[in-house]
C-alpha cells in the first residue's frame, strides 16, 4: 500500500475530490479564500488554458503566497485582496460552474485571523446567486480554538435551511476522531429557485 493510501482520509482530500468531478476546461470557478493557493492552483489546471479561476481573501500574505504558488507552475487566475462577500462584482449571476470555501483562518498564519459568520453567509448568499444550475459549492469547515463555534453554528444552520426543491446539500463529518475536526459540504444548485413578484 502506498503512502498516500496509508494517509487518514481529510477535508481536503474530499474537496479535491468533489473539485475533480465537477470543474471541466473552459469553465468560469471561483476560489472564495485563497489561503496558500492550493485549491486555486488545482482549480487553474482543471479549467485549463481556457477556463475563467477568479479569487479572493482578505489578507494580502495570502495573496501573495497564491499569486507565487501559482506563477511557479506556469498558472495563473484573477486574484483579489477582497472580501468574498463582494464576489458578485466580479462574475455574473448564473455563470459560475464552482465556489470552493475554506472556512476558517490561513494555513500556517496566525490563528488570530479568521473568518467571520456575518461576511461568509453574504459570500454564500452571493455564491448561490452565481451559481449556473448544475453548479456546486465545495466547502471546508475549521472550527474551535481562537475563532470558537459561532460561525460553525451560524453555517450548520445556513445549510439547513436551504430549500431542498432547489439544493442538495451533503455534509461529510469525521465523528471517531477527537478535537474539532474539519468537516466537508458540498451544496449542487439541482434548479433555479423561484422569484417572487
Amino acid at each position: 500500500m502506498s503512502e498516500k493510501a496509508k494517509r487518514q482520509l481529510g477535508v481536503l482530500d474530499l474537496a479535491h475530490r468533489w473539485l475533480a468531478e465537477r470543474v471541466s476546461a473552459g469553465d468560469t470557478v471561483i476560489d472564495a479564500t485563497c489561503g496558500r493557493g492550493n485549491d486555486t492552483r488545482l482549480l487553474c489546471e482543471l479549467t485549463g488554458s481556457t477556463g475563467r479561476v477568479i479569487g479572493f481573501d482578505v489578507q494580502a500574505e495570502a495573496i501573495e503566497s497564491t499569486a507565487k504558488l501559482l506563477s511557479g507552475h506556469g498558472l495563473a487566475a484573477e486574484l483579489h485582496q477582497d472580501s468574498h462577500a463582494n464576489m458578485e462584482k466580479y462574475a455574473d449571476a448564473g455563470s459560475v460552474s464552482c465556489i470552493v470555501f475554506n472556512f476558517g483562518w490561513l494555513p500556517r498564519g496566525s490563528h488570530e485571523i479568521f473568518t467571520q459568520a456575518e461576511s461568509s453567509i453574504a459570500a454564500l448568499d452571493a455564491s448561490l446567486r452565481l451559481l449556473k444550475t448544475g453548479g456546486a459549492l465545495v466547502l471546508c469547515v475549521y472550527y474551535g480554538g481562537v475563532n470558537g463555534f459561532s460561525e460553525r453554528d451560524a453555517l450548520l444552520s445556513y445549510f439547513a435551511g436551504l430549500d431542498s426543491r432547489y439544493y442538495t446539500v451533503l455534509q461529510c463529518q469525521f465523528p471517531n476522531r477527537t478535537g474539532c475536526p474539519p468537516f466537508a459540504v458540498l451544496i449542487t444548485k439541482d434548479s433555479e429557485p423561484a422569484v417572487n413578484v
